[in-house]
Formats: structure tokens, sequence, C-alpha cells
């Protein structure tokens, strides 16, 4: 049975209403696949940075980071800190050869400054990285919502994926920058709104006399413990080079800055993040902590699953016609599912280099490859339908694969290497496979290698071993 009142739906529906609105306009000016794919490159600053922030934060942060600071403290800004310092190095380093080699995925470069084999090959590493990410993401909002909605899981899945579907798929990137921008106003409205109805209904005094509560603020967990992925040095690092790794080669996110008509333009929209994301970050970690401390105060106990906490609040304690207000903003944090990148770059960096198609019908095969990718991302994230503590299991299973695509891209960047592409190739399944491999010995007790340093052992192995290999052949021969 729904959570939810007419007066929710009221407001579920003039918002759903009003985003159909905003992609039906945007679906108007798309007429070629550049059109479909980069917007031709007259994309808008400030909307573009909305849109970056609406695919980084998603309904994981609404649901997940409330739910980190529920369950144990801020460590999560720790990360964020590491993020910063990435964006400002992906400013300096990627986005000028990005826009140096005119790329409408940023797998182009790859693939002109290798060869089509590397392209390809990091461009299904995209994939599969890219599927298991917003699967668990989509699982995570899912999740939440099928406890508000009354639903069960796989129906709530797929109401997203239909949904989804709707809203991107005839705008393309436009639909994607445009609803993105919406969602992104949608969640500061949100998690600003969550924070006032909590301190309008506790004693603010009493939050300076609970010494347990000013304990849940703490950011740097300052130890050499080093199996602990939360000390301030793994963080730090962990920060830098996911978010390297995450941002840099993602296309999800990078497509679109790529929309930005200049390399200065699409600078300035990474860096202004920075303040747009960390803004939110700590928004959704007091919802939280706050969240906590409502609990606390009125002797309210709560064991089950601390994923489900924003949910759980919203249901019991938010009165309607907000709680479809919270409802609604977790729908539009996943409405924009990564179909328009995964399918664009299978389109333009795997199909379009076997078979060339017509121009006027790119859109349209576009669109068709769109309903593939979403059948498997709603089988992915019913798989994982057992996880708990979602957030940090999505970082654990991106860094899998992401530290190996981000050594081939530091390779084309920063070395002059013109060597065989299979070592390149040998270098990034070699290093996904290894960390695969601690990822599952960890879960069996049989390691204890924290996730953090997946990314960093799987830049280091992709960026050094092709120069080693091609050095020791050109040795021998």
């Amino acid at each position: 049975m729904s959570n939810l009142s007419f007066l929710d739906f009221v407001v579920i529906g003039f918002g759903i209403f009003f985003l159909f609105l905003i992609g039906k306009y945007s679906s108007k000016e798309v007429y070629d696949s550049l059109d479909f794919f980069v917007a031709k490159r007259k994309g808008s600053i400030f909307l573009a940075t909305l849109s970056f922030v609406s695919s980084e934060i998603s309904a994981m942060t609404i649901l997940g980071v409330p739910a980190v600071s529920f369950k144990d403290d801020w460590s999560y800004l720790s990360f964020f800190v590491g993020s910063a310092i990435s964006r400002v190095v992906i400013s300096y380093f990627f986005i000028p050869v990005f826009y140096k080699y005119n790329c409408i995925t940023i797998y182009d470069f790859v693939g002109q400054r290798f060869s089509t084999s590397v392209q390809t090959t990091t461009s299904f590493f995209f994939f599969i990285t890219r599927l298991f990410a917003s699967g668990i993401r989509l699982y995570a909002t899912a999740l939440g919502l099928s406890v508000i909605l009354g639903f069960d899981l796989a129906t709530t899945i797929f109401f997203f994926i239909i949904v989804s579907y709707l809203f991107v798929s005839y705008g393309g990137i436009r639909s994607v920058i445009s609803t993105g921008s919406y969602q992104a106003i949608s969640f500061y409205v949100t998690g600003f709104f969550i924070i006032i109805f909590i301190l309008f209904h506790i004693p603010i005094n009493n939050l300076i006399t609970m010494p347990e509560l000013w304990k849940k603020f703490t950011i740097f967990h300052f130890s050499f413990n080093f199996k602990d992925p939360n000390i301030f040095i793994l963080a730090i690092l962990n920060g830098v080079f996911g978010s390297l790794a995450s941002f840099s080669t993602d296309y999800e996110v990078m497509q679109k800055l790529l929309t930005l008509s200049t390399r200065k333009q699409s600078q300035k929209s990474i860096l202004y993040t920075i303040i747009a994301s960390s803004i939110l970050v700590v928004i959704y970690l007091l919802c939280g902590t706050l969240i906590y401390y409502y609990l606390k105060f009125n002797s309210i106990s709560y064991s089950e699953n601390p994923d489900k906490i924003v949910s759980y609040f919203t249901v019991n304690f938010i009165p309607s016609p907000f709680k479809g207000l919270v409802f609604l903003t977790v729908l539009l944090a996943s409405i924009d599912l990564p179909l328009v990148s995964l399918s664009t770059s299978f389109v333009n960096d795997v199909f379009l280099k076997f078979k060339k198609i017509e121009e006027s019908n790119v859109i349209s095969f576009t669109r068709k490859v769109m309903i593939v990718f979403a059948l498997i991302l709603g089988v992915v994230a019913y798989s994982f339908k057992n996880a708990q503590g979602m957030l940090w299991l999505a970082f654990e299973i991106n860094g899998v694969t992401v530290g190996s695509m981000l050594g081939v891209f530091l390779l084309g960047i920063f070395t002059k290497y013109q060597g065989e592409s299979k070592y390149i190739i040998f270098s990034m399944v070699l290093s996904s496979a290894l960390c695969f491999s601690f990822m599952i010995l960890n879960r069996r007790g049989i390691t204890n290698i924290p996730w953090s340093s997946f990314v960093v052992i799987g830049t280091i192995i992709s960026f050094s071993l092709p120069q080693i290999l091609n050095y020791l052949i050109k040795t021998k021969e």
C-alpha cells in the first residue's frame, strides 16, 4: 500500500510534468547526431555545471550520504577534499587534450592517440564500470522509493527505467543537460527543507549538550591503521585518484563539459563544481546527523538497514505534501540514468568504427541501443537486492576498472608512448582482474587490501606496464 497521500501525488505529478516540458523543449533543437551527442558545443556554463553536479550527486548521495553520517560520521567529507584536488588536475591537463583532439566522446582521445582497438577496449571498460556503478545507484533509489511507495523492488526498478528512457531518448545530451540542471536545483531545495524541518521540531540547545552527536561531526581520522579506508591519508588519496579516474575517464560525467564551445569554458565549469558539489555534500551529511539527533531526542530506536534511513524518516515523520517533495527529488535524482552516455559511446566508439550508417539513421539507431542498455541496467540493479552499505560498495566496484582506464589516459597525456596497442590492452585487463581478485578475496576474509587502493594499483599497472613491456621487447629484438 502506498505511503503517499493525494497531495503528495499532486506534487510528484507537477514535478514530473514540468520535467516533461523541459525534455520536450530540449528535443526541439535536435537535428542531427552532433546535436544529439554534444549539443553542437553551444552549451551554457551554468547549466553544464549543474548537470555535472546532478550526475555526480544522484540518488546515491541523497540516500547514501545521510546513511553514512547517520551510522558513522562526516569522514566522507575527507574523500571530497581529494575529489576537489582531482578536478583541478582534470581542468588543467585532461580537458585541453579533449578539445585539442575534438572529441565527441572522451574515448576518441585514446583512439586517436593510440589505436581504434584501445578506444573500443576503453569504451567496453566504461560500459562495465557505468552499468555496475549506475546499477547500484538505481538499486539504492528503487530501494528507498519502494519503502515510500509501498511497491516491490522489481516494479520500482522497472518504473525508473521506463520513465528515464522517455525523458532522455528524444533530446539526447540536450535533454540530459536540461533535466540535470532541474534535478540539481531540486537537490538543494529538498536538502534544505529536511534540515529546516528537523530544526523546527527539536530544541537546538540540546545539540550542544549531546557529546555523542558532536563525535558524528568528525571529518578526519588521523591514524596509521591502513586497513581502514577512512583514515586521513587514504581518504584524501582515494578522493584524488578515485575522482580523477571516475571523472576524467567516465563519459557519463564528462559529456556535459564537452557541450561547451571552448576549452576555457569547460575548465571553468568543472572548477565551479567544487563549490556546488561541496555544498550539497555538507547539506546531506547534516541531514543524516540531524535525523540521528531527531530519533535520539524522541527516544525512537532504528535498527534496520541505514541505507533506508531517509526513506524511513520521510514516511514516518515528514507530513504531506512535503513527503511528495522528497519522493520527487529522489525520483529526479535517477531520472537520467546513463542511457545517453552508454548509447553514444557504443555508437561512436564501437559500432561506427566497424560499420557505417547514414547520418539520418544515427539518432534512431542510438535510441534503439538505449533500450538494450536500459534492460541490462535493470537486471544489474536487481542483482544488488541483498547489498548493504551501498555508497561504499559503489566506490569499491568502481575502483576495479577505473584505475586501468586512468592509467591509459595518463599514458596518452604525459608520455610519448608509441608502442604496441596490445600491451595497453593487456595491462588494462591484468590490472582490472587483479583488483577484482582483491575485492573477492577481501570479502572472503582471505586478504584485507583497502578498496581505496584499487584505483592506485590499477593506474600504476596500466600506466607503467605497457612502457616496460615495450622496452623489454624492443631490447630483446
